[in-house]
Formats: structure tokens, sequence, C-alpha cells
């Protein structure tokens, strides 16, 4: 392995980590070449490379022949892999495990390959994060760290390979177990809390935890900003047997998964009544405005997602917070830990990420950004792309090629067995670090509604509409427009439909009846994919689906706003996720009814063994 491919970093020396990314960022160029080389001196006699390439490992060829491709193209290989053929369809090193995206294909998780070489990989990430908070963050070293995580449910494939979230499969591996810091107790979490399936459970003793070393807590976190909500609401539904517990110094009978039962004794020694009344007393407040720098009164930051569709939630998190910096560190997904937020205080809206060009070779599709849609801009200059079984010629640009100011799809070819993969983000360029382009997350391509990890498209949410409104026909209804939005003024969020209805015939009713609505919303439900499925059933993320019924005309006059807002008219489509808060204001002005899914839809993991 080359050593600029998988470099060591010690998160103890923070002016060798500093050191490194000067490094890394200035050589961006020669380091993207090692990594395409390496990548394909390594992968040239897979299955897969070979049908392009016929063994050779040159660079030039790789662009000329080699496909740039979305999940459905390479869904076959993997799915081999997961029955039970050898790794080598896609990749020299043995795949060990398969990470289930959050992004869906057919309603089920995609599956991504990882090796054991890629935990490696993410642990020296997480490592540079700690040099970069603390050149601006002083005193961390003096105190704690208060992380809520979580894992969730795995499956055993045929193969016997594992396929589990990104996080989950981090969580439980022994480079997490032996994190930097985790030796000197510098997290309130210990590590069977986390790990523990029982989300409720798991939550309740973490929470647990935090608030009873309260004193030594100097940031608080979780992985994204909807979970760290999440533990918000919970504490504000739980607080009352919280302070019980530590005022007696035994946790609830409730509490049954051993371990986590084991893990909270050590802290619940003895009772510990004065720090109960004072917890009761600042939760039992008139308002919990500022309610994370009561309990926490050292906490210098919160560490959470807030890019992308998490935006939504940072005026929710900013009336919590008490005035502290909402800290975004890390760009990452299933199919690779892409880049780090080099200035973490900055404020949401300008956060940027650096792309740390030894993760993975990168690679660029400009896109177009047109009254505020993304559209794929195809020109013939050297690239194909896949596209309905066709080959369709397209612009690729090179991670040190790409211009300020303009919008691009990343693709991305890693050392796990992903060859010119569409990873389906949008970017924009916000600059440069040395050599090193910035971005900053523009939005995931065709998404149009999330609340948690699930990523509802376009497509999926006219099948689940068009599904439902076959249900108002025989009484005489039909739906002539609609639109959505995720309500995150709650927690948790959940999606609103906005419907326009008309009669037909002779119905004189002005709305269809209470209870065929409220099957309305289940079928939508039932009709999405098994990730907000999930995120419903099993994670209580999302909440129970609204219908708005507005007033006849009401698309009319959203169509009027959207033109005075600069859209043309002779190019107006009504938008199917509404943004605009002046917009949701016309809409919900022309409410004449309101009804929530009353049931919750079926989930399964999968139809392979659950473990």
């Amino acid at each position: 392995m080359s050593s600029r491919m998988l470099l060591s970093c010690d998160p103890h020396d923070n002016e060798a980590g500093l050191k490194l990314l000067e490094d890394l960022t200035t050589n961006a160029n020669q380091v993207q070449l090692e990594v395409l080389e390496e990548i394909l001196t390594q992968n040239a006699n897979t299955e897969y490379l070979r049908g392009y390439l016929d063994g050779h490992s040159d660079k030039g060829l790789f662009k000329k022949k080699v496909p740039i491709v979305n999940y459905e193209d390479i869904k076959p290989h993997i799915e081999r892999i997961a029955n039970g053929e050898p790794s080598r369809i896609i990749s020299a090193q043995p795949i060990t495990e398969l990470l289930t995206s959050s992004g869906t294909s057919g309603g089920q998780p995609k599956l991504m390959p990882s090796t054991a070489e890629d935990l490696d990989r993410k642990t020296f990430f997480y490592n540079l994060l700690i040099p970069v908070m603390n050149k601006y963050v002083d005193g961390l070293d003096q105190g704690k760290g208060m992380y809520l995580l979580f894992i969730k449910p795995e499956i055993s494939t045929p193969s016997g390979l594992m396929a589990r979230p990104v996080l989950t499969s981090y969580y439980k591996s022994s480079n997490f177990r032996n994190r930097p810091f985790n030796r000197f107790n510098v997290y309130t979490s210990p590590d069977d809390t986390i790990l523990c399936l029982d989300s409720k459970q798991s939550m309740y003793c973490q929470l647990l935890c935090g608030l009873v070393q309260r004193e030594e807590v100097l940031r608080v976190g979780a992985v994204f900003a909807s979970a760290f909500l999440r533990a918000i609401k919970f504490l504000e539904d739980h607080w009352g047997e919280l302070c019980s517990n530590i005022r007696t110094g035994c946790v609830s009978d409730w509490i049954t998964d051993p371990s986590c039962r084991n893990a909270v004794s050590s802290f619940l020694s003895k009772p510990q009544p004065d720090l109960a009344d004072f917890i009761e007393f600042e939760c039992n407040g008139e308002s919990w405005e500022g309610i994370i720098k009561k309990l926490w009164p050292r906490t210098k930051y919160i560490e959470v997602i807030v890019t992308g569709s998490m935006a939504q939630y940072i005026p929710t998190l900013e009336f919590y917070s008490g005035g502290l910096p909402l800290v975004s560190t890390m760009y990452a997904s299933s199919e690779c830990y892409y880049g780090i937020n080099l200035k973490p205080l900055s404020k949401p809206s300008d956060v940027s990420y650096t792309l740390l060009p030894n993760m993975a070779y990168f690679e660029f599709l400009p896109v177009q950004k047109n009254n505020g849609e993304v559209t794929q801009q195809v020109q013939r200059n050297g690239g194909c792309i896949k596209k309905e079984g066709e080959r369709v010629e397209i612009e690729v640009v090179g991670l040190v090629d790409v211009k300020v100011g303009h919008y691009y799809e990343l693709v991305v070819t890693t050392f796990t067995g992903l060859y010119r993969y569409r990873t389906g983000d949008i970017l924009m360029v916000t600059g440069f670090y040395n050599n090193a382009p910035q971005f900053w997350f523009v939005q995931r391509r065709n998404v149009v509604l999330s609340i948690d990890t699930d990523k509802t498209n376009e497509e999926d949410l006219l099948k689940a509409v068009t599904q439902a409104k076959l249900l108002l026909e025989p009484y005489g209804f039909l739906l002539t427009e609609y639109t959505s939005y995720a309500d995150t003024s709650s927690i948790p969020g959940h999606y609103v439909l906005f419907w326009e209805l008309k009669t037909r015939g002779n119905n004189d009713l002005s709305k269809p009846d209470h209870t065929v609505m409220e099957q309305c919303c289940s079928i939508v439900e039932e009709s999405l994919d098994s990730v907000y499925r999930r995120c419903r059933r099993r994670d209580n993320s999302i909440g129970p689906l609204e219908i708005r019924m507005v007033k006849p005309g009401t698309f009319d006059a959203l169509m009027d706003f959207c033109v005075s807002q600069g859209s043309s008219v002779n190019q107006y489509k009504t938008p199917r996720c509404i943004k605009s808060k002046e917009a949701i204001k016309i809409l919900d002005s022309r409410v004449v009814g309101k009804v929530f899914s009353k049931k919750v839809p079926f989930w399964e993991p999968c139809k392979m063994e659950t473990k």
C-alpha cells in the first residue's frame, strides 16, 4: 500500500495531523493519480474491470472505457456476492460485509461493498477530525463528550456476509471500541449502551449517563440533527423518571438489557438527590429554550450534521442550544467517507467540506441550476454514462479541475469495488484549500422529501399518491394537483401532502369522508420505500403522514406566487416539494381539512434471515 493511500494519524499529535492535512491538500492532484493507480493495479483482474480493460490498469483507458454507472447497473454484481459468489467479481480484496445505504432501490436499501481495510480508512478519517477541532476549540481534553449514538438491525445474506448500515458497522468494530481516548473514559456513553439494539433502552441509558456526568461534558451531539432532537424530545418525555433513578441510585426495572444495566450501574452507584433536584428544577421550567446549556453548562458546541436536508432542523436546534455553535464536521456516506469541514465553527449556511484526496478517486459530472432546479448537463467530451441501456457521452471533470461557483454530481471510484459510481450528491464548489476543492452540499439528486435517513424522490412520491387517489374515485372525487413538504416544526417531523380535489358528476360533498382520507394517508405510507417505513415503524423517527385538503384554485395561486418570484409562465410545473415559507403559507391559508394516517405501515428488515 502506497504511503499516501492509507496514512496513520495520531489524534494526540495536533501538529502532525494538521501537517498531514496540508500535505494531502497541497498535493491533491498527485494523490488522486496515486489513488487511481493503486485501485486499478489492485483490481485490474476483477471480473468487472476485465470486461472493460482486459486486464490493463492504464488510467487513460479507464476513463475512456469504463462507464459511469448508477446503482441499478452494479446491483447484479453485488447481489451475486451477497448470494455467495467470490468477491473477485468486483474486488481483489475480500468483501467482508455489505453496507446498507439509506438510498433505496426497488423498495429495499442499496447494498455497498466494504472490506476490512476500509474500516482502517474510516478510522484515519475520524482521527483527522480531532486536530481540526482542537485548532478551533481549546480545552477539549479537559472533559467529556456526550455523543448519542445508536445501532440498527443487520441481516445475514445467503453468503453469510452481514448487511448493515455503515455506522452500525463502525460501532460494532474493534476500531470503534479501540478508538482514541476511549481507554481514558472521555465519552459519557459506555459502549454497551450504544450497542444495545433496543433503541429506547439505549436512548434512556445514554441520557442517564450523560446527566449524571453533566459537569464533565464539554461537547454534545449525535450524527444527524434529527437524531439529536429526537433525544431532546425523549428527555422531555422521560426526565421525571430519569431524575427518580438519579435520586434513588437505581435504574428503572424496564431496562432489561443486562449489558445496559451493568454499564449504567457504575454511574448510579449511590443516590444523588441534589443532582436530581437540580435537573428536575431545570426541566420543570416554563420553557425549554436553552436547555442544553442549562443541563450541561460547560458545553462548547453541538456536533451534528446540519447540512443538506438536515438544515431544516437548525431553528429548533438553536432554540434548545442556548447560543451554542452547531458544528458539522464531516461529509460521508455508505459508499465512501469524503471530506471534512476545516472551519468547524462556521455558520451552518457557510459550511463547506474539503474532500480528502486519499479517500477515493473523485470525478464530477457538471450540472446546471435553473430556477432552483438542478439538471444534468450532457456534453460530448471525454466520457460515457449508462442511461436506460444506452451509452451517452458526457463531460467528466477531475478533482482539481472543478470551477468555483459551478455545480457537480459526485462520482467515486473506491478501494472497495465501486468504479465511476454516481453517488447522487449535488455539490457546489465554494473555493479551494491549497489545491483541494471545497464544496457546499446542495442536495441529493431527485430527492424531494427527507426527515431522517429517508430519501423520497419525486417518482416514489408520485407512485404512492397514484395508489392512494384510486380510493377517491368511487366517491366521485378527482385529485387535480398535489405537492408536499417536510414538516419539522414538531418532533418527530412528518410528511405533509397538500391535495386539491374536485368533484365529478352530482357529488354535493365538499370533501371526502374523513375515514376515506385516513385510508389515503395509510396507502401513501405503505407505498413508500422500506427506509421510510422503518423510520415510521421501528425507529419512530418520522411521525404519521398528513394530508391537507385545499380549496379549488389553490394551485393557481401557488403558480402566481412562483411566477412572481421569477419562474417562467411557459415552463412552470407544479413543484412536488415546497421549501419556501411564503409558498407554504399560501397553501395553508386555503386548507379546508386535515387528516393523519392512523396506521403504522408494515415493515420488515428483509426477506433474508434477521440477526
